[in-house]
Formats: C-alpha cells, sequence, structure tokens
C-alpha cells in the first residue's frame, strides 16, 4: 500500500508513536521514528528490525531548532524527502490555571503546538514541488471539550486542529493532504498513571465503556495516509468510543 513511502513520525520509540510506525511499515512506508534519547533510538531501531521494515530511529528533539533542522537534511540525503509526516510528539504538564508554571505551559505549547508548525514547514516544500503529501496531525478530544487542569494540553491541541484546517486549504491544490485525529482516551503510558477512581471516572463518559488502544489511532492514520483517504483533507476525525460526537 506505502511501498517507495518514505513516513517521518515523530515520538515513535512507545505508545501511539509506536503503533503507528509498526502499522505504516508494514503497509511497506520506510519509516524514521523520532525520539528524544539514545535509548528511544535504539528501542526505534529495535522494533522496526524486528518487523523487518526499512528505516530507522533518529535522535530529534522537535522543540530543538538546530537539532531538527540538521537531523530532517541526513533523512533527506539517506532516504529522500518524506512523503509522509505524522506529527505525533506530544508531552502533558498538567496543573491548573492558577498554579500553572510559565515552564509548564511554555514546554506544552513548544512540544505540541508550535513544533507541528516547525517539523511541517521543514517537510512542506519537497511535499509541494513533488505535488504529493500526506500529514496527519495528533490532536486530542480535550482540543474540542477542554479539561480542567490541562489549559496548555488543551490549547496546544485546539491550536493543532486550527492548523489543520488553515494549512489544509493552503496546500490542497498541490495533493497535499493535511488532516488530524483527536484520539479520547487511550490506553497509553500517558494515561496509566491515572489513579484508578481517574480511570473509572473517565470509562464512564465513554459508550463503548472501555479505553482505546494506541493501535486503534494508526488505524486512523493509516487510512488518511492511503488511498482511501485522496479527497480528504482539512478534517479532524474523533476516534474516542462515543466519548465526544462531533
Amino acid at each position: 500500500m506505502l511501498k517507495d513511502k518514505v513516513a517521518l513520525v515523530t515520538g515513535a520509540q512507545r505508545g501511539i508513536g509506536k503503533e503507528i510506525a509498526l502499522m505504516l511499515g508494514r503497509a511497506g512506508a520506510t519509516v524514521i521514528g523520532t525520539g528524544i534519547s539514545e535509548k528511544d533510538v535504539e528501542v526505534i531501531d529495535q522494533m522496526l528490525q524486528a518487523e523487518k521494515i526499512q528505516g530507522r530511529g533518529k535522535l530529534v528533539d522537535v522543540t530543538n531548532k538546530p537539532m531538527r533542522e540538521s537531523a530532517f537534511e541526513e533523512i533527506r540525503t539517506e532516504f529522500g524527502a518524506p512523503h509522509i509526516l505524522i506529527n505525533n510528539a506530544g508531552i502533558t504538564r498538567d496543573n491548573l490555571m492558577l498554579r500553572m508554571k510559565d515552564e509548564e505551559w511554555d514546554a506544552v505549547i513548544n512540544t505540541n503546538l508550535n513544533a507541528v508548525f516547525h517539523m511541517t514547514q521543514l517537510c512542506l516544500r519537497d511535499m509541494l514541488k513533488a505535488h504529493f503529501g500526506r500529514i496527519v496531525n495528533m490532536a486530542s478530544v480535550v482540543g474540542i471539550t477542554g479539561n480542567a487542569g490541562q489549559v496548555n494540553y488543551s490549547a496546544a491541541k485546539a491550536g493543532v486542529i486550527a492548523l489543520t484546517k488553515s494549512l489544509a486549504k493552503e496546500v490542497a491544490a498541490r495533493n497535499v493532504t493535511v488532516n488530524a485525529i483527536a484520539p479520547g482516551f487511550i490506553d497509553t503510558d500517558m494515561t496509566r498513571h491515572l489513579s484508578e477512581e481517574h480511570r473509572a471516572a473517565y470509562l464512564k463518559t465513554i459508550p463503548m465503556n472501555r479505553a482505546g488502544q494506541a493501535a486503534d489511532i494508526a488505524k486512523a492514520v493509516l487510512f488518511f495516509v492511503s488511498d482511501a483517504a485522496d479527497y480528504i483533507t482539512g478534517q479532524t476525525l474523533h476516534v474516542n468510543g462515543g466519548m465526544y460526537m462531533a
């Protein structure tokens, strides 16, 4: 399905990013997955090799301009310009508004929103020249609904949704599609730190009565980058078991 396509997946060492990288690789893409430590890169390399997927891990802090620019040029030289970009890297720094520190706000905005802009800008010129590109940005249900204790994360994800729509209008004529996926409550490292009480409260809001899996999100990504979604752009797909219905 994705033979001869190069896919760049940020934050590919675990959770949703890992499943996306593996699913795109199994579909035939050459996958470059980024991580923020040498250990992350080693994990990505091992998981790709175990599945005999072409590509490798790459050490990239998406908030670091010299690092991301240097890594991107190395990727272009070694594999060619990415045809597919998955902006998945993200962090949380939850706190109530009155207690939130500047660094908690800045870290989340820089990683979850600013880096989406910068990584996309790096890939976009080649996509426009090639008259082909598939960009998928990771948003969140809280970018629509909001969530107490997550003003930074919610603001960043709402920004990702707006960025997706605006960019989609700019580049559609060049056969570059830009879409977003808004996960709901997904069973990942990021949600497993919650108490049983909080997990139970979240599950009560989900009509399907279960948390989603990382693979549920990866399947949606695969759809957006496949031929089946050639005429779909500027959309936010909610994958949440019915917890929010657009």
